[in-house]
């Protein structure tokens, strides 16, 4: 398993397209900012979808760790992560 935080800059009229796709993956935490924990073989596929979606001048940026204990997370106001150990 890896754990993955994924965070996206493309035009305004782009981001519901980014968002649907990502949803189907990882938690979505802030704007365009997701994170959560997939198999190796799924993070590839995110990557490589990811990287095909992308038009000039937009970017994406996926920060990949060994699993979720190797981050260390620290939220102050509510956390987005909290709803989703009830789904």
């Amino acid at each position: 398993m890896a754990y993955l935080i994924v965070v996206y800059d493309v035009e305004a009229d782009r981001t519901s397209k980014f968002l649907k796709y990502l949803r189907q993956y990882l938690v979505h935490v802030q704007n365009s900012v997701f994170e959560g924990e997939l198999t190796a073989g799924q993070a590839v596929d995110v990557e490589n979808t990811l990287e095909e979606m992308l038009e000039p001048g937009e970017s994406v940026m996926v920060y990949q760790m060994a699993g979720e204990s190797y981050v260390e997370r620290s939220v102050y106001g509510e956390d987005p992560m909290d709803d989703q150990q009830f789904l």
